[in-house]
């Protein structure tokens, strides 16, 4: 097979989707591998590094996706622009993250194209599939960056100091949601010497958050179906939200930094942070809102933007993992690696075989057909009369 990895044209991405690591290991199962000019070079990748792993490098953006058979990126969704699309040919496989649960529409498009498109968000959270969660790598990734962030932004440092000139009292961290981007944070400002609480609706994050230094905060409230599919906070309704903001308020007021984390995959995002819960908290703390590409867990969060209301810094980041670009780009090509080869079967072909529940769960479109249920639901669509079939592509 021929993979093409193309340098990505979303404003502000500096993440490539593979690393030299990535395409020596892909051209060891016999496939070739076609790297456009300067994909890797914010990422610390040059292209000097792609050749000596065994790639071609392709000045001409449209040279590689003409010879390509697989295409590999990391935003193939790309927010009001059709843009990569029309570079897509019938027939050809295009692997990255997509927005799928968001921008549902895109499969039909990549449907109409005739294009096999595998959304790496849609990777089911189950043990052999864990190799390839990359929603997971890159909430480590935001998880810890979070930290760094509010630590840039706050007028307190986070450890305890006993100096000549005075000791100085640890920041008190807080961290919203104990998912793997929360745990990651808490983890993080842990390290950094702060004194670190967490919350999450699921109980089963209690001991979790136990496992990474941090005190659980308990809120008096019905915990029962608060966890969904893939171990995922479910979204509940506005009277249990309503109690738990009420609960919250106190225990924010005593913090210096908060980290925000809970999203519903799909959904807008729960707002745990009221604007009147902001005016009680102390002046200079700081919210890291990570919610905010879904809206964000405070009302007061602009995404992409830095305010400042009531003497609190709101930070609504936008693509944390790209600010971490080196890192971001091993983890997320270790991703696609993997998922890559789990599809090659010995000799370098492509071998989809829709009886596999990760094929099951990621592909969105092929051979013309929306065939995700979930994206399928999303369009209003009838499930499909029949399951694909197993299907072995040839070079």
């Amino acid at each position: 097979m021929i993979i093409g990895i193309p340098k990505e044209i979303l404003q502000g991405e500096r993440r490539v989707a593979m690393t030299p690591a990535n395409v020596d290991a892909l051209t060891h199962r016999g496939c070739s591998v076609l790297v456009q000019a300067g994909a890797g070079e914010e990422a610390d990748f040059s292209d000097a590094l792609y050749r000596q792993a065994g790639a071609e490098i392709l000045h001409d953006r449209d040279e590689l996706y003409a010879r390509s058979e697989i295409i590999t990126q990391v935003n193939v969704y790309q927010p009001q622009s059709d843009a990569e699309h029309c570079h897509l040919r019938p027939g050809q496989v295009v692997i990255g993250m997509m927005d799928p649960l968001g921008n549902p529409q895109q499969a039909r498009k990549l449907a109409e194209k005739q294009i096999t498109s595998i959304a790496m968000e849609l990777i089911p959270r189950i043990s052999r599939a864990q190799s390839m969660d990359v929603l997971s790598s890159m909430a480590t990734i935001a998880g810890y960056k979070s930290v760094i962030m509010a630590a840039s932004a706050s007028a307190r440092i986070y450890p305890m100091m006993m100096t000549a000139a005075g000791n100085l009292d640890p920041a008190r961290v807080f961290i919203m949601g104990a998912g793997v981007a929360g745990l990651q944070a808490a983890a993080t400002a842990k390290r950094m010497g702060a004194v670190v609480e967490a919350y999450d609706v699921r109980p089963a994050a209690r001991e979790q958050i136990l496992s990474v230094g941090a005190k659980p905060v308990a809120l008096d409230l019905e915990a029962e179906a608060t966890e969904g599919k893939g171990g995922y906070a479910k979204a509940q309704g506005e009277d249990f939200l309503r109690r738990q903001r009420e609960q919250m308020a106190a225990v924010l007021a005593a913090q210096d930094i908060v980290i925000t984390t809970a999203a519903i995959p799909g959904a807008k995002s729960p707002i745990l942070i009221t604007a009147e819960m902001v005016m009680k908290m102390k002046a200079g703390a700081v919210i890291v809102d990570l919610a905010s590409e879904r809206g964000g867990n405070c009302e007061l969060t602009e995404h992409g933007e830095t305010v400042v209301e009531h003497g609190v810094t709101i930070i609504g980041p936008e693509n944390v993992p790209a600010s971490v670009p080196h890192h971001a780009s091993q983890m997320y090509g270790n991703n696609i690696e993997n998922l890559l080869l789990h599809l090659l079967d010995e000799n370098g072909l492509l071998n989809l075989d829709f009886t596999d529940e990760i094929l099951e769960q990621t592909v969105m479109s092929h051979d013309g057909v929306v065939c995700q249920t979930r994206i399928r639901e999303l369009l209003n669509m009838a499930p499909l009369s029949k399951p694909l079939q197993h299907v072995e592509e040839v070079a």
